[in-house]
């Protein structure tokens, strides 16, 4: 039978990405003492791989596919066909950011302060690329860990990845400018990617990713209406896309349907219901194919 290998990205996006696979249709069950997940899909294997490893291994073949930050992509500098940017993180659905901080009390205003300063960060390539193009001559090492609790005692300042900033301020560090922004990036090698079996795999999943993350923060609606309030619930209501309007039996009204943003609902409701919408039914989603 033939198989895809999957790299799962070990670590901080690991729990999040679980979630949006069993959104996308796909179980992964993950053993403490195993680098091997399983997976309900006979044609594909799962590896654990580190975020950071994860475009190398791709890049050389070693497996098929995976997903990983883009910014580790940069980082490697590695020859990978991106096949779909999924913007989600560990927390919410928002690319994530590496930015420079500096202790509160530090005399650093900005990035031009760094001038000859000594600076740890793990994105020790793409911070000397960022640097160079301001043509500003600084000190990067590379941070094995603890890259917050190292400023000022060892560095002047640090390049760290941020999706909130919370956990820079509760270490008395402020944000002085944004190296780059990053998405996790579904990637594949040239070579799967140009075998037919291989790419429409890569491709399905792509697309079934994409709809899981698109559904994350959207409900479906439905609800009845009688024909003199369809005009005005329609005004009312904003969709994805254009409400799907079912006209019921014996000229009863209409049955209307859509998705709209979770964060909307507790909002319109409430008006749907003034309007004289009936039998008004909310409904979580897995997957939205656009």
């Amino acid at each position: 039978m033939k198989k895809l290998s999957f790299g799962l990205p070990k670590g901080s996006l690991q729990e999040a990405t679980i979630g949006m696979m069993k959104n996308a249709g796909y179980r992964v069950y993950v053993s403490s003492r195993s680098y091997y997940p399983s997976i309900d899909d006979d044609e594909m294997s799962v590896r654990l791989i580190r975020p950071q490893d994860m475009a190398r291994y791709v890049e050389k073949g070693i497996i098929d596919s995976g997903l990983t930050g883009q910014d580790w992509v940069e980082e490697a500098g590695a020859d990978v066909r991106c096949v779909e940017k999924l913007v989600y993180a560990k927390q919410q659905l928002t690319k994530v950011r590496w930015v420079f901080a500096v202790p509160e009390d530090s005399s650093i205003k900005s990035v031009e302060d760094l001038q000859g300063k000594r600076i740890s960060t793990e994105l020790v390539n793409v911070t000397k690329r960022y640097l160079e193009e301001k043509g500003i001559h600084a000190e990067v090492e590379f941070s094995h860990g603890a890259t917050e609790a190292k400023a000022p005692d060892l560095v002047d300042a640090i390049v760290e990845l941020t999706e909130t900033g919370s956990s820079l301020r509760a270490n008395n560090l402020r944000i002085i400018d944004t190296v780059t922004e990053s998405a996790t990036v579904f990637i594949s090698n040239h070579k799967s990617w140009e075998d037919p079996w291989k790419r429409q795999k890569i491709e399905n999943l792509a697309i079934l990713f994409q709809g899981a993350i698109i559904a994350r923060d959207k409900v479906g609606l439905k609800m009845n209406i009688s024909n003199e309030g369809l005009d005005a619930l329609l005004e009312k209501l904003p969709a994805l896309r254009t409400p799907t309007v079912s006209q019921l039996s014996g000229d009863a009204g209409y049955a209307i349907e859509t998705i709209l943003d979770e964060s909307v609902v507790r909002n319109i409701i409430p008006e749907l219901k003034r309007i004289g919408a009936e039998g008004i039914i909310e409904y979580p989603l897995n997957k939205v194919i656009l």
